[in-house]
């Protein structure tokens, strides 16, 4: 019978999205040094999980900062993390390549990646696409919950007030051969269902879903179907599970949305002193607001979010499903996996419900070390595809 604790131990595991960024840049928070606090991942969390590879979302939001500072906001957060690994080189690298996080592993460092989350903070800009890029950013989630001027949103498409696209403009077509272009992966959490079926028919190289689960199971939009599911395993993608309650649990998103009125009084209240001085309401304050509200619904048991990765397994086939904890970004986790620290839980359930030692292994980091390799390698095919014509200088 295999050992759950050497199995996670041999294994390479890799987090698809973390928003631990904002931590480090907006608290003064410290990755290495810093107690977690009310947080889930630094570094002690991470080397007591084995978790080797984490994605760092560099997310703006859309509501709290205008549009012409939305590039800004993004660099700083890159410049937040970038000085973290500057000031602590023996412990992080920044990974660029699926070769360095596995040379990153066999130092004993950890290896950050960046994503960007939300195309909008490219600014409607090819060039800034670029620039991010050459920064290090080696995915792009397309959207956030808002629907950019180029590629609609699974947040607010029943929003008649927002102007929609019916999936991805001219513009937006460009934005994803660009992508194949530089060799940067395509994200398609959070987009709406049309503009996912404009990436499947434009991309040239598999895409991730780097923080969704099932939405056969909880009926979230942000969720993905089964059939969205079988499209992206034939793309050579990855959906990486996300473990926030509302999209695993089809009762607590019930009684979280049940709350939203209640939620968004209280969330008004402590924006106040913020908008009153006409500054951001800094992650912390909203995060706060809801960890309350969360307190009042008792967490869904580890087993529903097992249910996921069981169910995209069984859809997409073992090659095809990954982590996208959403850590730092989430204000609960079901029971059970509160913290970086408790990866080997999700290990341990896995084996237990009967998945092989060898799909474990694919899930927990094999999978989208595969994807960033086939990413990077069909940035060749894109480049001689577009030899006749160069970038576009938008």
């Amino acid at each position: 019978m295999t050992e759950p604790t050497e199995l996670h131990a041999a294994a390479l595991v890799v987090d698809g999205h973390a928003d631990t960024a904002q931590r480090i840049l907006d608290d003064s928070w410290d990755f290495v040094t810093s107690p977690l606090g009310h947080g889930s991942v630094n570094l002690a969390a991470a080397r007591a999980g084995n978790l080797n590879a984490q994605f760092f979302a560099l997310w703006v939001d859309p509501t709290e900062y205008p549009a012409t500072a939305h590039a800004q906001r993004a660099l700083e957060l890159l410049d937040a993390v970038t000085q973290q690994i500057q000031r602590h080189p023996a412990d992080l690298r920044l990974c660029l390549t699926p070769a360095d996080i596995l040379a990153s592993k066999h130092e004993g460092r950890f290896a950050i990646l960046l994503g960007l989350e939300g195309g909008h903070s490219i600014q409607n800009s090819l060039a800034l696409l670029r620039i991010f890029h050459a920064l290090g950013v080696r995915y792009m989630t397309l959207t956030w919950s808002h629907t950019t001027a180029w590629a609609d949103s699974s947040g607010d498409i029943d929003d008649p007030s927002v102007p929609h696209h019916n999936g991805l403009t001219d513009f937006g077509r460009e934005v994803i051969r660009e992508m194949n272009r530089l060799g940067m992966m395509i994200d398609v959490s959070h987009i709406s269902d049309k503009t996912l079926e404009d990436v499947l028919a434009i991309s040239t190289a598999p895409v991730i879903a780097s923080h969704s689960s099932a939405r056969a199971l909880t009926h979230a939009p942000r969720n993905l179907t089964d059939d969205q599911l079988r499209a992206i395993a034939l793309t050579g993608g990855i959906v990486m599970v996300n473990f926030f309650p509302a999209f695993i649990s089809e009762p607590w998103r019930q009684a979280w949305n049940a709350l939203k009125p209640e939620r968004d009084l209280a969330l008004t209240q402590a924006a106040a002193p913020f908008r009153a001085a006409n500054k951001p309401v800094p992650f912390a304050i909203s995060d706060a607001v809801d960890r309350r509200f969360c307190a009042r619904i008792p967490r869904p048991p580890l087993s529903d979010l097992i249910d996921h990765f069981l169910h995209i397994l069984h859809i997409s086939g073992p090659d095809h499903v990954g982590i996208g904890s959403d850590f730092d970004g989430i204000p609960d986790t079901p029971l059970g996996i509160s913290t970086a620290a408790d990866f080997p839980a999700l290990t341990q359930a896995l084996l237990a419900r009967g998945v092989a030692p060898e799909t474990i292994h694919k899930l927990l980091g094999g999978n989208i070390l595969r994807v960033f390799t086939e990413v990077q390698a069909a940035t060749q095919v894109a480049v001689q595809a577009q030899a006749s014509t160069s970038p576009s200088p938008r």
